[in-house]
């Protein structure tokens, strides 16, 4: 351990030493890489060099152990246990922030919600989740763009795509995905009885042209006039996209904006994220060190998480946690159940490299 902090302070040092290079100042793209590597790494450092400091303390208090001064090894005992006790704790801190960090955490995010079991209920539920998301993204003055939506005429949606970009949003978001069920008696239920429907989330990184490389033989491209609300151009011209990757059978639609540029623009931001997506699923499944990140149906049985409106319950089932806020999580206060996910996986990333 000793010897690869040294190592990462070595970095740091070397790094905060390049910053002040007038060859580095006088390239502002190499300095924010050097910035953000010395931001990323600025934790590490900082306890790093406490807990080295300690391990000098443990080897000063053994050695006067040994001491004639009775008094003086009396103190050392008791130093020596307490730095052994500072170590372990401090010990466990670092082994969550050597953690490697996933690459992808910083990206911006395209945000997919559908209506999966449940009919209309379900449209309006995947419209709640909707709102949830979006009052979460509010906090955090992330930017919100539609992309997408398919819209039913009681305010639900089957389907509906944004963009969400702020710092470490995907990081935030990244455990959503997945199958989420709700219960509660439906607004058109006239004898009371509380109903199960379900709708799927699939948070995707945002991918840039560098990330993901698509070659335009691979695609096929239709377009088609748009449907449903929209203004004058709706059914008048063929301003929707559709967009097939012929290699993967990946299909995008998109028809919310008013020119063909823009929807094809949009389709193929959501087709590279869902490609860049995929590649990144295959290496956690390669690596066992993630739960599956993504979930494609709607079946209930695929859940991840409940959302019990008669009780005011809300479960996430793969860490078994349940809380009674719902009425807060519903209004995007999500922090306490992602939290709880970031350490359930750092515990399962620990697990995996002890055993």
């Amino acid at each position: 351990m000793r010897d690869k902090l040294e190592s990462i302070i070595d970095k740091y040092n070397f790094i905060q030493g390049q910053m002040t290079d007038q060859e580095i100042l006088s390239n502002p793209e190499k300095l924010k890489d050097l910035a953000k590597e010395y931001k990323q790494l600025e934790p590490v450092v900082l306890i790093g060099i406490e807990y080295i400091k300690i391990l000098d303390q443990i080897i000063d208090c053994e050695s006067l152990i040994d001491s004639d001064d009775p008094e003086l090894k009396e103190m050392a005992i008791e130093d020596l246990a307490s730095n052994k006790k500072t170590k372990a704790d401090i010990e466990e801190d670092l082994k969550i922030k050597l953690i490697p960090k996933d690459p992808l955490d910083n990206k911006n995010i395209i945000l997919e919600i559908r209506a999966g079991t449940g009919g209309d209920e379900a449209a309006l539920f995947a419209a709640d989740l909707f709102r949830m998301y979006s009052h979460f993204s509010e906090k955090y003055n992330w930017e919100k763009e539609l992309i997408a939506s398919n819209e039913i005429g009681i305010g639900g949606f089957k389907e509906v795509i944004i963009g969400l970009k702020g710092k470490g949003a995907y990081g935030m978001l990244k455990y959503e995905s997945g199958v989420h069920r709700v219960q509660r008696v439906p607004e058109t239920e006239t004898g009371g009885r509380v109903h199960t429907s379900a709708a799927t989330v699939a948070v995707l990184p945002e991918a840039e042209e560098v990330d993901v490389e698509i070659n335009d033989i691979d695609l096929k491209i239709d377009t088609y006039r748009a449907s449903g609300a929209g203004g004058q151009h709706v059914n008048k011209t063929e301003s929707a996209i559709r967009i097939t990757h012929i290699p993967t059978g990946l299909v995008v639609t998109c028809q919310d904006e008013s020119s063909q540029h823009k929807n094809r623009a949009s389709a193929l931001k959501v087709l590279r994220s869902r490609l860049l997506a995929d590649q990144k699923q295959k290496v956690d499944a390669e690596r066992a060190a993630e739960r599956k990140s993504l979930v494609s149906t709607g079946d209930r049985s695929a859940k991840i998480r409940t959302y019990n409106f008669p009780q005011g319950r809300i479960t996430d089932h793969r860490i078994n946690f349940t809380s009674y806020r719902l009425s807060e999580a519903m209004n995007g206060e999500l922090e306490e159940i992602i939290e709880k996910l970031k350490v359930a996986e750092q515990q399962d990333i620990l697990s995996s490299e002890i055993s």
